[in-house]
């Protein structure tokens, strides 16, 4: 049987920003009969089913058994008791893996005592429900970690956030290369991890849309974060084959300012990304 080709789908693109349109950032590489989702937004649960009933039955909710978080930040982690808890209630029957960097598994932790008395009645009441659907499988990362599953590795490396520990992660088949930023300014060897990839996911923010914002917010965000220049210098160097934005961080300007401060440095092909789009 001819191995299916690795998938990108987008389950959010959002930011802390509360924006209808767009759930919280999430991916899912869809990879055989397994889905691994990258960050847990809020929304990513109802996201996932949308995906599944569009052709990709990995994202059926009772599916989704592996989660990789980038960092702790809220809006990477607010759909994380969903996706624990809403899958099980729908006869998830696995455990459900939990790859992370250090708190992660006090958050889990946290996320099951504060749903004790719904996990208890639903395990003890007359609802049916399978005690391995809540069981977590926590591992938490603190350096540059590869984690194999058959027929993909995934690379999990550092990247730069600021003080908050977060990673990026890289999966690899024998027919494509994804790469998934996370949140991130550049840094050094930044293009050792990317180069190489078909498919770079990456966040960005618009430069110009940055001008209209305070001190303290130009200092944050060119600190802990990648402008359309900067990541159009990344992408002129490593070539994907796609260039994938995610994370938009427009700042008040159009999404096709924000293309076009891409476009003015890198030839390249460039999406804006969009939830649920597939590549």
């Amino acid at each position: 049987m001819m191995e299916s080709q690795m998938k990108l789908v987008l389950l959010g693109t959002g930011t802390p920003n509360a924006e209808p349109e767009r759930s919280g950032p999430s991916a899912a590489v869809v990879a055989g009969e397994r889905a691994f989702i990258v960050d847990c937004g809020p929304g990513v649960v109802r996201r996932a089913m949308e995906a599944s009933r569009t052709g990709i039955p990995q994202l059926s909710p009772d599916r989704l058994g592996v989660v990789l978080i980038t960092h702790l930040h809220s809006d990477h982690t607010l759909g994380l008791p969903d996706i624990m808890l809403t899958p099980w209630v729908l006869e998830r029957k696995q455990p459900l893996e939990i790859y992370g960097p250090p708190g992660i598994r006090g958050m889990v932790d946290s996320i099951l005592d504060a749903w004790w008395e719904d996990i208890e009645e639903r395990l003890h009441g007359l609802q049916p429900s399978d005690e391995n659907g809540i069981r977590m499988e926590v591992t938490e990362i603190d350096r540059e970690t590869s984690i194999d599953y058959p027929g993909i590795e995934i690379e999990a490396f550092p990247v730069d956030h600021g003080t908050m520990k977060c990673f990026g992660y890289r999966f690899s088949s024998s027919r494509r290369t994804m790469v998934i930023s996370g949140d991130t300014a550049p840094f050094p060897g930044i293009e050792d991890h990317y180069r190489g990839c078909d498919i770079l996911l990456h966040e960005v923010y618009s430069a110009e849309g940055l001008q209209t914002r305070s001190e303290a917010w130009k200092n944050y965000h060119r600190r802990v974060h990648t402008s359309g220049p900067e990541l159009a210098s990344i992408a002129s160097d490593v070539r994907p084959g796609l260039l994938v934005l995610y994370h938009q961080l427009l700042h008040g300007v159009a999404e096709e300012d924000l293309l076009r401060e891409i476009r003015e440095a890198y030839s390249g092909k460039v999406f804006y990304g969009r939830d649920l789009d597939v590549y």
